[in-house]
């Protein structure tokens, strides 16, 4: 029994390479001859394309009738088989897969112009005989050689593509063992940087934690719930209003409607923003009155459309709040949440606590974000 040899993989390719140059070299040594011949005879080939296509040219340029058709036809093809001949790629790196690649050019090439060749060449018979002939016998030199190439591609440098392919699979077997062994190197440090990762999103949640518990954070949030409650409440006042308070900006510019400034702002606000704006009113909301009443005027004037159900439960509403202040516990509740929600917020506490607490999610964030 032959003793078995132990090899490192490090070492494995260069141990191939000794043992396979005496074999590989001389086939590629081969190959390069096959391709060289095979790149000479493409240029003879191409001379004959540039020869059909001037005389094709010339006789386009005469203009005779009998030989104009033929001619552009003949042009057109000489034109085809120059692209096609000059898209093929010769190595200048010899192995088994720019071998075959090379070789499907070829094959592709060769039968298009033999078809195309013995299709055209019959219809534009008999004129252009000398240039025919001579591109026919260039093209039966590249075929010749095409054959060699591929005959010696097929038999012989099989044999060399196994070395080759022994060499691949040395080079993916080593690219595998590397990698592997970058993982378990780096493993221990993914672990470390995780758990590195974790300890620092605890310590961040806590303090976010401990953040939103102090005294005035929390006084701060109990105020901006009430202010929801406010708003809500006030929306629901203003319900019917919505409509009419929109289309009642497109008249305030009209005489009769026209308003001050402050009370341009006050209808925006009231739009946008309608615990703000009344929380900000003097006592008794004269601007929101005042606001009101010519709406209620455009609407008895039909300056504003609205459908029937819509125009007696706006005028409605408009009666109850600049006739029976509906508005005014509301008014008292929404100054009072507006001022505590003020005073806290301008509190250097809170300002400090705000500003942590953008800190500490953007920082949560980016851990999550390393974490994965």
């Amino acid at each position: 029994m032959p003793e078995s040899l132990e090899l490192p993989l490090n070492g494995l390719k260069e141990w191939l390479n000794k043992n396979t140059r005496s074999l590989v070299e001389p086939l590629r040594e081969e190959a390069k001859k096959n391709l060289g011949d095979v790149k000479s005879k493409l240029v003879e080939l191409l001379d004959g394309c540039d020869k059909l296509l001037d005389d094709a040219e010339k006789e386009m340029a005469r203009g005779s009738r009998k030989t104009y058709r033929r001619a552009k036809a003949l042009f057109k093809l000489a034109g085809t088989f120059q692209s096609s001949i000059e898209e093929i790629n010769i190595p200048e790196e010899i192995s088994g897969k720019t071998l075959k690649e090379t070789l499907d050019q070829l094959t592709k090439t060769m039968n298009m112009i033999n078809q195309e060749k013995t299709r055209w060449f019959r219809a534009i018979s008999p004129y252009f005989i000398l240039s025919r002939r001579r591109f026919d016998a260039s093209f039966k030199r590249a075929e010749y050689s095409f054959q060699t190439y591929r005959t010696f591609l097929v038999e012989d440098y099989s044999k060399a593509e196994k070395a080759e392919a022994v060499f691949s699979m040395v080079d993916e077997l080593r690219q595998s063992s590397e990698e592997y062994n970058n993982y378990e190197n780096s493993r221990e440090t993914r672990n470390k940087k995780k758990e590195l990762v974790d300890l620092k999103i605890t310590e961040a949640q806590k303090r976010l934690e401990s953040l939103q518990s102090k005294g005035e954070v929390v006084k701060l949030a109990q105020i901006n719930s009430r202010v929801q409650e406010l708003t809500e409440a006030i929306n629901h006042e203003l319900r019917h209003l919505k409509k009419p308070l929109l289309k009642f900006e497109s008249l305030i510019n009209s005489p009769g409607y026209n308003l001050f400034p402050d009370a341009v702002s006050k209808l925006e606000e009231y739009m946008a923003n309608p615990f703000d704006a009344l929380a900000t009113e003097k006592e008794g909301y004269p601007l929101l009155k005042t606001i009101l009443q010519k709406i209620d005027n455009a609407l008895d004037n039909k300056k504003m459309k609205l459908k029937p159900s819509r125009l007696r439960k706006a005028k409605d509403q408009i009666k109850r709040i600049t006739e029976k202040d509906r508005l005014m516990s509301l008014q008292n509740s929404s100054k009072e949440a507006f001022s505590k929600r003020s005073d806290l917020s301008a509190s250097g506490i809170i300002n400090e606590a705000r500003d942590e607490k953008t800190e500490l999610q953007e920082h949560l964030k980016e851990l999550r974000r390393q974490k994965g």
